[in-house]
């Protein structure tokens, strides 16, 4: 075998490993995603992602292609005591052996421009990407009935 075919041979095998390295090290589960009433133009996803790692990890970004735009979001209260969206450019820390949840009234990925409506029972197809363990792809149900604490829920943006 030439260099370059095992340079590129190489390479091939650490992209296809970049997904099983996510996999095995963040751990994502009680994901949903939810919007509100068939005319919402947003929408959100909420999860507990466990980074199973020895060393802390960042989620840096989300994609999906249900949306216009997909980001990292969280509520701030401002000033006048008025809870806010803002946009996490820097993205989540997840630290080594922990758990970070993404739930409703705290962070969460946005979805803006939805392409459709979201339905009870479909599934949202999320990708999202660590700044350690690379990308981890995942189909999240869309529960319109599950009333968990917080109010993102009341949100239409």
């Amino acid at each position: 075998m030439s260099l370059r075919s095992t340079l590129l041979a190489s390479l091939a095998a650490a992209a296809l490993a970049l997904p099983a390295l996510a996999e095995s090290v963040i751990k994502v589960d009680d994901a949903y995603a939810r919007s509100v009433g068939k005319s919402a133009k947003a929408g959100a996803a909420f999860m507990m992602i466990q980074n199973q790692g020895d060393t802390d990890d960042r989620l840096i970004s989300a994609s999906s292609d249900v949306a216009a735009r997909v980001e990292l979001h969280t509520h701030m209260i401002d000033e006048n005591g008025v809870a806010k969206m803002v946009h996490v450019e820097e993205g989540f820390v997840i630290p080594a052996g922990e758990i970070r949840m993404l739930q409703r009234g705290g962070d969460h990925v946005m979805f803006m421009g939805l392409t459709a409506p979201f339905e009870q029972d479909a599934k949202v197809p999320v990708t999202l990407t660590f700044e350690q363990a690379g990308v981890v792809e995942l189909e999240i149900p869309v529960d319109l009935e599950r009333q968990d604490k917080g109010g993102h829920g009341s949100h239409s943006n």
